[in-house]
């Protein structure tokens, strides 16, 4: 079954604007996943949505609220919803280039493929990937998916393009936070050749990672498909 596409719009650099499609670059079926069972009955837990002092409600009687105060809230309809939505929801525009190298790995989030929407857009398509390559960059911007905005950036990918999404720096923790107990002492010389020697001895080129041994029996076709 082919993926279906995330997102579809216009990724545009300057004046020039690509139809391009964006699809999920991980697979959530690779995943081994658990769900809730009623003991006694051996059933499915299932969740419904409620309301306190009415019990469920039906899905066509719910609608977005924007909250203004404790259990106030301003209710919005779908056109309204549309209305209020960013900008970027069909628009992917590359604002800022940047060496790879200049964003630490704390800030990428999720990987995504970028396709070109038909063999038209292809031509376009190909010289952004190449002039990406040739530079050494990639490319920052704002894309709305499933309305909310993400910052992400893109870079040549194989034949392709890949999009990461991004943290924003307001999102991720201060290290020190973590680390304010750990006192920067000299490491033991001996203690560090040591160490040195068995990284030396186990680099090879990377690989996908094995499947563990002590993997139990059924967990193990879950882990084929990766």
């Amino acid at each position: 079954m082919a993926p279906r596409a995330l997102w579809k719009g216009q990724l545009r650099l300057s004046l020039v604007s690509i139809p391009v499609e964006i699809f999920s670059a991980t697979k959530t079926s690779s995943k081994v996943s658990f769900r809730q069972i009623h003991k006694p009955s051996g059933k499915r837990v299932r969740y419904e949505k409620s309301v306190p002092g009415i019990g469920p409600v039906k899905a066509e009687d719910i609608v977005k609220g924007y909250e203004v105060g404790s259990d106030e809230y301003i209710l919005l309809d779908p056109d309204e919803v549309d209305e209020i939505k960013l900008e970027t929801k069909k628009t992917f525009e590359l604002v800022q280039f940047v060496d790879a190298c200049e964003i630490s790995p704390l800030y990428f989030d999720k990987p995504y493929y970028i396709t070109a929407s038909d063999d038209l857009a292809q031509d376009a398509y190909r010289v952004v990937r190449d002039a990406l390559r040739q530079a050494g960059k990639v490319g920052l911007g704002q894309v709305t998916m499933r309305g909310k905005e993400y910052l992400a950036c893109v870079k040549p990918c194989g034949d392709g393009l890949l999009m990461e999404t991004l943290h924003y720096a307001d999102e991720l923790r201060e290290a020190d936070q973590i680390f304010t107990d750990f006192e920067d002492e000299k490491t033991d010389k001996d203690l560090l050749d040591v160490a040195t020697s068995l990284i030396d001895k186990k680099t090879a080129p990377s690989t996908p990672p094995p499947i563990p041994t002590n993997m139990p029996r059924r967990c193990k076709s879950f882990w084929m498909r990766r």
